[in-house]
């Protein structure tokens, strides 16, 4: 196929683009920049646009003949979309709908979306399935489910098929260590502690040591930003036949603040001092996914399930790269 990555010079975005291409599928980029690396897209075709200029963006889609759209181009910063709402629903709400008009102007009917569990909001039941209600906190979470509610309503009048891929913690680089994670700032607790053991820090916060969990601090389930790349693609092939896919992707496994802090003593050798503080607003004691629909409808299974192989994928990537893309 010929697919369109929006936000394909970003962390998700670019191993995605990077195995759509292995696959022998033809790939585009379009990236404003904002949060994005232009060495993330390597040498795959980058146009550097924003998707509120809905023009630019049917024209790309016309002039390659665009066959799907993968869209991951989105601003991720939860914190910050407290502070700044207007941002996120403007980019995050505002510029996919622009997308979805500029895909209805060149006749591409076939989208793969990044969601996010944030929908979900605090859980009432762990580990998490899809039909549980989605009830987000924040509006980064808000902007997510926004354009999942468009999606379907999209799909039912414009005939636009679509997967609607919902990401609990993304984590790990690819195996190559050609590309990985850089975030300015970084909010992700694994490179964090990764940059502790870099000297890039002088310790690691751990926002609550009293949670109802096993040593008190929070559960997640990290998925290996590869496993999550081989769901895109898998989804989009599924697209042929489905009209409408909403897919957990998690491990099913979760892992605890401190867990992952000792994993990252053991992988670098580096001892990480950390520092308790108190409970974030809004933190789930546990957030973990069932995703057993995911490989039913699908047939998609995390491969990385050791948080160690995880963390090693990330070291290698931070250990070489220790400014990122820099570098």
């Amino acid at each position: 196929m010929r697919v369109l990555v929006t936000g394909g010079a970003g962390y998700v975005g670019s191993h995605a683009a990077k195995l759509l291409a292995a696959s022998g599928h033809d790939v585009w980029i379009v990236d404003n920049l904002a949060e994005g690396h232009r060495a993330a897209a390597g040498k795959l075709p980058l146009l550097v646009a924003d998707l509120v200029d809905q023009q630019t963006i049917t024209d790309l889609l016309k002039t390659n003949r665009i066959d799907a759209v993968m869209h991951f181009a989105a601003f991720a910063y939860v914190g910050v979309s407290v502070r700044e709402p207007a941002k996120y629903y403007h980019n995050n709400v505002v510029g996919t709908l622009a997308l979805l008009d500029a895909m209805r102007a060149a006749d591409v009917r076939r989208i793969v979306f990044s969601s996010t569990c944030a929908t979900y909001g605090i859980p009432t039941k762990v580990p998490i399935r899809e039909d549980h209600p989605q009830q987000p906190i924040n509006p980064y979470g808000f902007t997510k489910l926004a354009i999942e509610r468009a999606l379907a309503d999209y799909s039912h009048a414009y005939g636009i098929r679509y997967a609607a891929l919902r990401y609990f913690n993304a984590s790990g680089a690819a195996a190559d260590g050609t590309i990985g994670e850089d975030h300015d700032p970084e909010t992700h607790l694994i490179p964090l502690v990764l940059q502790v053991a870099l000297g890039q820090r002088a310790d690691v916060d751990i926002f609550g040591t009293d949670y109802p969990t096993p040593d008190g601090t929070c559960i997640r389930d990290y998925i290996h930003v590869d496993d999550l790349a081989s769901a895109h693609l898998l989804a989009l092939e599924k697209l042929d036949d489905a009209v409408a896919l909403k897919l957990n992707l998690g491990t099913g496994r979760g892992a605890s603040v401190q867990e992952v802090v000792e994993l990252c003593r053991e992988v670098t050798g580096h001892a990480i001092p950390t520092r308790a503080c108190d409970r974030r607003e809004g933190d789930p004691p546990e957030l973990v996914a069932d995703p057993s629909a995911a490989k039913r409808e699908i047939g998609w299974e995390a491969q990385h399930t050791d948080m160690r192989g995880i963390i090693e994928s990330a070291w290698r990537w931070h250990s070489s790269h220790p400014h990122g893309y820099e570098d």
